[in-house]
C-alpha cells in the first residue's frame, strides 16, 4: 500500500510540473516576434508564419532570422523561397541598409525563374527589413549587385516595394521610374532610373512620389525632399496631379535651392503619360508660399532646363 501510496504521488507530481511547464511556455512572452515569409505549394505566392525569439542584439537577430528563412517551415504545404541550389554566402550592414550575399546561382534565370526570383525577393525584403534599424536590402548574386531582366541593377529594396499580402504572383509588375534628385551642388536635378515591384492596382503618380521621399540609391544624387514628409493624397484629372502634403513639405533639405524640391516631383511626374501638369496644396490648401519664394498657387509644369541659367 505504502509503495501504491508513492507511486501515485510520484505520477501527481510529475503531472503537476508538466502541467507548470506547459502553462509557463503558453505564457511566455517573446522579446520580439517577426513573421518568416515562405512560398506556398505551387510556388505562386507568399506565405509567412509567426516566429518568436529572445534575441535581441542586432547581428544575432539578423543571423537568426536567415536561418529560419533558409530552414523548411512547419507546414507542409508551404516551402523556402530559395532554391536549394542557391547558396546563401553571408551579409553586411551598411547604415540601413542589409547587403545580402549568395552564389552566381541567384542570378542564373535556369536555376531560379524570374517568377521565383521575384517571390523570393520580396521574401527576403519582407522578412529582414522587419528588424529594427534596417530598412533596404540589397542581393548580390556572387560578386555582383543582382540585376533585373534588362541587365540593370535591382537597387535597394524596401518592404513599400511589395504590396503588402501578395497573394497572387499576377496581381504584381515591375516598372522603370525616372526620378529627379539633386546634384551635389543643390541647384541642378540629375535623373536615377529605378525598377520597382508594386500591385497592378497602385497608384503610379503616388509611387513616384513615394519613391523620391526614399531618396536616391545613386551615387552624385542627393535627397530633394525631406524624409518625414507625409503625402496626404494625390490624384490625377485631365493630366493635372493634384498633390497634398503636410506641413513639413515646406522644410525641406536646407542644402538645395527652393526650386529644386518642387521641380523634383514635377518633372518625375511628367514623365508618366498620365501628366503634364501638378498642383500642390499643403494642408489642403494651395495659397502658400514655398519657402517664402514659390507660390504654390499655379500649376506647374516640366522645367527640364531648371538650374542651367545659374551655370
Amino acid at each position: 500500500m505504502k509503495q501504491r501510496l508513492l507511486l501515485a504521488a510520484w505520477l501527481l507530481l510529475v503531472v503537476v510540473l508538466v502541467a507548470c511547464g506547459t502553462q509557463e511556455e503558453e505564457q511566455h512572452e517573446w522579446a520580439a516576434t517577426y513573421r518568416i515569409y515562405y512560398l506556398n505549394g505551387s510556388m505562386t505566392a507568399l506565405s509567412s508564419q509567426e516566429y518568436g525569439t529572445d534575441t535581441v542584439i542586432g547581428d544575432q537577430v539578423i543571423a537568426e532570422l536567415m536561418e529560419q528563412f533558409l530552414t523548411a517551415p512547419n507546414d507542409v504545404e508551404n516551402q523556402v523561397a530559395l532554391p536549394t541550389a542557391v547558396a546563401y554566402l553571408g551579409y553586411q550592414q551598411e547604415d540601413r541598409v542589409l547587403n545580402l550575399y549568395f552564389d552566381a546561382a541567384y542570378g542564373n534565370r535556369t536555376v531560379m525563374g524570374p517568377t521565383r526570383e521575384i517571390l523570393c525577393r520580396a521574401a527576403l525584403t519582407k522578412t529582414m527589413t522587419q528588424i529594427d534599424g534596417i530598412d533596404y536590402i540589397s542581393i548580390y548574386a556572387g560578386d555582383q549587385p543582382l540585376l533585373n531582366g534588362d541587365g540593370n541593377p535591382v537597387g535597394l529594396l524596401a518592404d513599400t516595394d511589395f504590396i503588402e499580402s501578395i497573394s497572387d504572383v499576377n496581381t504584381f509588375e515591375r516598372s522603370r521610374l525616372t526620378l529627379f534628385f539633386a546634384d551635389e551642388s543643390g541647384s541642378r536635378l540629375v535623373p536615377e532610373e529605378r525598377e520597382v515591384v508594386h500591385s497592378i492596382n497602385s497608384s503610379m503618380e503616388r509611387l513616384v512620389i513615394e519613391e523620391l521621399i526614399r531618396g536616391p540609391q545613386t551615387e552624385g544624387r542627393y535627397a530633394a525632399l525631406p524624409p518625414d514628409v507625409k503625402l496626404l493624397n494625390v490624384s490625377v484629372n485631365e493630366n493635372v496631379c493634384y498633390i497634398n502634403f503636410d506641413a513639413s513639405f515646406l522644410t525641406g533639405p536646407a542644402e538645395v535651392k527652393e526650386y529644386i524640391p518642387i521641380y523634383s516631383i514635377v518633372n518625375s511626374l511628367c514623365q508618366l503619360s498620365t501628366v503634364s501638369r501638378v498642383q500642390f496644396t499643403v494642408n489642403g490648401s494651395s495659397d502658400v508660399m514655398f519657402r517664402d519664394v514659390i507660390s504654390l498657387d499655379t500649376q506647374f509644369e516640366k522645367d527640364m532646363d531648371i538650374g542651367k541659367e545659374n551655370e
